[in-house]
Protein backbone atom coordinates (compact mmCIF):
# COMPACT_ATOMS: atom_id res chain seq x y z
CA UNK A 1 0.00 0.00 0.00
CA UNK A 2 1.17 3.49 -0.72
CA UNK A 3 1.34 6.16 1.95
CA UNK A 4 -1.67 7.95 0.46
CA UNK A 5 -3.83 4.83 0.78
CA UNK A 6 -2.71 4.35 4.39
CA UNK A 7 -3.61 7.96 5.22
CA UNK A 8 -7.00 7.49 3.55
CA UNK A 9 -7.61 4.37 5.65
CA UNK A 10 -6.66 6.26 8.82
CA UNK A 11 -9.17 9.03 8.01
CA UNK A 12 -11.96 6.49 7.52
CA UNK A 13 -14.32 5.98 10.44
CA UNK A 14 -15.79 2.50 10.21
CA UNK A 15 -18.80 3.31 12.41
CA UNK A 16 -20.76 6.55 12.47
CA UNK A 17 -23.33 6.90 15.24
CA UNK A 18 -26.62 8.62 14.44
CA UNK A 19 -29.11 8.56 17.26
CA UNK A 20 -28.74 5.13 18.81
CA UNK A 21 -27.76 3.40 15.58
CA UNK A 22 -24.26 2.59 14.34
CA UNK A 23 -24.03 3.11 10.60
CA UNK A 24 -21.41 1.52 8.35
CA UNK A 25 -18.82 4.19 7.53
CA UNK A 26 -17.43 2.26 4.55
CA UNK A 27 -20.67 2.68 2.58
CA UNK A 28 -21.97 5.70 0.73
CA UNK A 29 -24.11 8.22 2.61
CA UNK A 30 -27.30 7.03 0.93
CA UNK A 31 -26.65 3.32 1.56
CA UNK A 32 -25.52 3.84 5.14
CA UNK A 33 -28.62 5.89 6.01
CA UNK A 34 -30.74 3.19 4.39
CA UNK A 35 -29.50 0.80 7.09
CA UNK A 36 -31.24 2.85 9.78
CA UNK A 37 -34.76 1.87 10.84
CA UNK A 38 -37.38 4.29 9.52
CA UNK A 39 -35.25 5.54 6.61
CA UNK A 40 -35.63 4.08 3.15
CA UNK A 41 -33.87 4.85 -0.11
CA UNK A 42 -35.99 7.83 -0.97
CA UNK A 43 -35.74 9.35 2.51
CA UNK A 44 -31.96 8.80 2.53
CA UNK A 45 -31.66 10.70 -0.73
CA UNK A 46 -33.73 13.60 0.64
CA UNK A 47 -31.65 13.69 3.83
CA UNK A 48 -28.42 13.85 1.80
CA UNK A 49 -29.85 16.74 -0.24
CA UNK A 50 -31.02 18.58 2.88
CA UNK A 51 -27.58 18.25 4.50
CA UNK A 52 -25.84 19.38 1.26
CA UNK A 53 -23.82 16.17 1.09
CA UNK A 54 -22.92 14.20 -2.01
CA UNK A 55 -24.99 11.05 -1.63
CA UNK A 56 -22.24 8.96 -3.24
CA UNK A 57 -19.57 10.16 -0.78
CA UNK A 58 -18.29 7.64 1.77
CA UNK A 59 -19.90 8.33 5.13
CA UNK A 60 -16.80 7.52 7.19
CA UNK A 61 -14.65 10.03 5.31
CA UNK A 62 -16.89 13.05 5.97
CA UNK A 63 -15.84 15.78 8.38
CA UNK A 64 -17.41 16.03 11.83
CA UNK A 65 -19.38 19.19 10.99
CA UNK A 66 -20.81 17.56 7.84
CA UNK A 67 -21.83 14.49 9.85
CA UNK A 68 -23.51 16.83 12.35
CA UNK A 69 -25.48 18.31 9.43
CA UNK A 70 -26.56 14.80 8.41
CA UNK A 71 -27.62 14.02 11.99
CA UNK A 72 -29.63 17.25 12.16
CA UNK A 73 -31.26 16.45 8.80
CA UNK A 74 -32.26 12.99 10.07
CA UNK A 75 -33.74 14.39 13.29
CA UNK A 76 -35.70 17.12 11.47
CA UNK A 77 -36.78 15.00 8.51
CA UNK A 78 -40.52 15.55 9.11
CA UNK A 79 -40.05 19.34 8.93
CA UNK A 80 -38.96 19.47 5.30
CA UNK A 81 -40.36 16.19 3.93
CA UNK A 82 -43.91 16.08 2.55
CA UNK A 83 -46.52 14.78 4.97
CA UNK A 84 -47.20 11.69 2.86
CA UNK A 85 -43.59 10.62 3.29
CA UNK A 86 -43.59 10.72 7.10
CA UNK A 87 -44.09 7.38 8.84
CA UNK A 88 -46.17 8.78 11.69
CA UNK A 89 -49.02 10.79 10.17
CA UNK A 90 -51.69 12.23 12.46
CA UNK A 91 -50.34 10.72 15.67
CA UNK A 92 -53.04 9.28 17.93
CA UNK A 93 -52.16 11.39 20.96
CA UNK A 94 -50.88 14.66 19.46
CA UNK A 95 -52.41 14.68 15.98
CA UNK A 96 -49.09 15.89 14.57
CA UNK A 97 -47.14 14.41 11.71
CA UNK A 98 -43.65 13.22 12.59
CA UNK A 99 -41.03 10.82 11.32
CA UNK A 100 -39.75 8.20 13.75
CA UNK A 101 -36.29 6.68 13.25
CA UNK A 102 -33.98 4.22 14.96
CA UNK A 103 -35.20 2.19 17.90
CA UNK A 104 -38.18 4.53 18.31
CA UNK A 105 -39.84 2.76 15.35
CA UNK A 106 -40.14 -0.51 17.28
CA UNK A 107 -41.23 1.25 20.50
CA UNK A 108 -44.03 3.23 18.87
CA UNK A 109 -45.19 0.12 16.96
CA UNK A 110 -45.43 -1.85 20.21
CA UNK A 111 -47.28 1.03 21.88
CA UNK A 112 -49.80 1.13 19.03
CA UNK A 113 -50.38 -2.63 19.23
CA UNK A 114 -50.80 -2.48 23.02
CA UNK A 115 -53.31 0.37 22.64
CA UNK A 116 -55.30 -1.72 20.14
CA UNK A 117 -55.26 -4.65 22.59
CA UNK A 118 -56.46 -2.51 25.50
CA UNK A 119 -59.27 -1.00 23.42
CA UNK A 120 -60.15 -4.56 22.30
CA UNK A 121 -60.34 -3.54 18.65
CA UNK A 122 -60.56 -6.22 15.98
CA UNK A 123 -56.89 -5.76 15.07
CA UNK A 124 -55.89 -5.89 18.74
CA UNK A 125 -57.71 -9.17 19.29
CA UNK A 126 -56.09 -10.66 16.16
CA UNK A 127 -52.67 -9.56 17.47
CA UNK A 128 -53.40 -11.23 20.83
CA UNK A 129 -54.37 -14.51 19.22
CA UNK A 130 -51.38 -14.47 16.87
CA UNK A 131 -53.61 -14.53 13.80
CA UNK A 132 -53.32 -12.55 10.58
CA UNK A 133 -54.32 -8.93 11.05
CA UNK A 134 -54.61 -7.38 7.61
CA UNK A 135 -57.32 -9.50 6.00
CA UNK A 136 -55.16 -12.24 4.54
CA UNK A 137 -56.56 -15.71 3.98
CA UNK A 138 -56.13 -18.09 6.89
CA UNK A 139 -57.64 -21.29 5.54
CA UNK A 140 -54.48 -22.58 3.94
CA UNK A 141 -51.61 -20.34 5.15
CA UNK A 142 -50.25 -19.10 8.44
CA UNK A 143 -50.80 -22.35 10.28
CA UNK A 144 -48.85 -22.92 13.45
CA UNK A 145 -50.15 -26.37 14.34
CA UNK A 146 -49.05 -29.63 12.67
CA UNK A 147 -49.97 -30.61 9.16
CA UNK A 148 -53.61 -30.93 8.31
CA UNK A 149 -54.66 -33.34 5.62
CA UNK A 150 -52.79 -36.34 4.26
CA UNK A 151 -49.25 -36.91 5.50
CA UNK A 152 -47.79 -39.08 2.76
CA UNK A 153 -44.47 -39.70 4.53
CA UNK A 154 -46.16 -41.08 7.64
CA UNK A 155 -48.29 -43.43 5.53
CA UNK A 156 -45.22 -44.71 3.67
CA UNK A 157 -43.38 -45.32 6.95
CA UNK A 158 -46.35 -47.28 8.33
CA UNK A 159 -46.54 -49.38 5.15
CA UNK A 160 -42.80 -50.11 5.31
CA UNK A 161 -43.09 -51.19 8.96
CA UNK A 162 -46.05 -53.46 8.12
CA UNK A 163 -44.13 -55.06 5.23
CA UNK A 164 -41.12 -55.69 7.48
CA UNK A 165 -43.36 -57.29 10.11
CA UNK A 166 -44.96 -59.53 7.45
CA UNK A 167 -41.54 -60.60 6.15
CA UNK A 168 -40.38 -61.50 9.67
CA UNK A 169 -43.54 -63.58 10.23
CA UNK A 170 -43.05 -65.37 6.91
CA UNK A 171 -39.46 -66.28 7.85
CA UNK A 172 -40.55 -67.74 11.20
Amino acid sequence: MSSEEQEADEDLRYFVRIGQTDLDGTKTVERALNGMDGIGRRAARMIAEAADVDRTATLGRLDDDVIEDVIEAVENFADYAPDWMANRQNDFYTGDTSHVTGNQVELTRNQDINRMRMVRSYKGIRHERGQKVRGQRTKSTGRTEGTIGVNVEAIREEQAEEEEAEEEEAIE
